[in-house]
């Protein structure tokens, strides 16, 4: 399960526990406070925000030279670029120096962070035992109306499988950066599963954006978003050369961001062949 829909918006799951979490551990440091009247819900939100600019600024770093060429998109944290142990130590800090400030925050501040990280724990491991992580078996076709098959056409190669659609505007936006990677990540197989659009839709927007693609096949019923949990558009998928799932990505994807998942593929792959 990748999201969840709060009415007629899909929502990304991690978010989601994200904020359970926080919400336990407000809960529990108030009560554990309230005698003193303390309550650590001010701490949980500067720690939220150490956390997001520390972990953007980390994998910008990181990743410097990729976006070199377009200094403005270091901004833009739609492409999910954050390094999480850097936001982890950065909360962590927060915590630990308002708590040095201040005693009276010390016990409810440790008690509400165990519980939220506790809840957090609880969910996150109940989703991945529910969770599917194999290649989905969804019937698809080719542009030309053939079926095809993702396990066939993974072929013992680590595989990326986004989600799109023609109407779907950061799709648009992130798919010459995928056209790119495809040419240039011969190693990685690279499929463009269209949701619920015909075959004409879909090749007279490639035609249009002058896109030329390899592995454009149609999911008419959307089956594979469904499969993995996700209605959310743009989906992008990454499997390992066993055909399972290693990481996703919700929303547009930059070069940056792509290049960072691509890593992840590449060392499961060398840690496999070590084996």
């Amino acid at each position: 399960m990748l999201t969840v829909n709060l009415g007629p918006l899909p929502v990304p799951i991690t978010l989601l526990l994200m904020m359970v979490a926080l919400l336990v551990a407000a809960g529990v440091g108030r009560l554990v406070g309230r005698g003193q009247q303390t309550g650590i819900g001010n701490i949980l939100t500067d720690m939220l925000i150490a956390a997001v600019l520390v972990a953007r600024i980390a994998f910008v770093a990181i990743w410097f030279d990729t976006y070199r060429g377009t200094p403005w998109s270091m901004l833009d944290i739609r492409d999910g670029g954050f390094t999480p142990w850097a936001g982890v130590a950065a909360a962590l800090l927060v915590a630990i120096w308002r708590g040095w400030r201040r005693a009276a925050l010390r016990k409810p501040l440790t008690l509400g962070l165990a519980a939220g990280a506790i809840a957090w724990g609880a969910m996150f491991g109940a989703i991945l035992m529910m969770d599917n992580t194999a290649l989905p078996k969804v019937a698809l076709t080719t542009l030309a109306g053939e079926p095809a098959d993702l396990a066939a056409l993974a072929a013992g190669k680590p595989m990326v499988v986004n989600l799109w659609a023609s109407w779907c505007p950061p799709c648009r936006r992130e798919m010459p950066v995928l056209a790119a990677a495809q040419k240039q990540e011969t190693e990685v197989r690279f499929v463009f599963a269209n949701q619920g659009e015909d075959g004409t839709t879909a090749q007279h927007y490639l035609t249009a954006a002058r896109l030329d693609l390899a592995n454009v096949l149609l999911d008419h019923g959307a089956g594979v978003g469904r499969e993995v949990g996700s209605m959310a558009l743009p989906t992008t998928l990454f499997y390992d050369a066993n055909g399972r799932l290693i990481d996703t990505h919700l929303g547009e994807l930059s070069a940056a961001s792509l290049a960072s998942k691509l890593n992840q593929l590449r060392s499961r792959k060398n840690l496999s062949n070590k084996e």
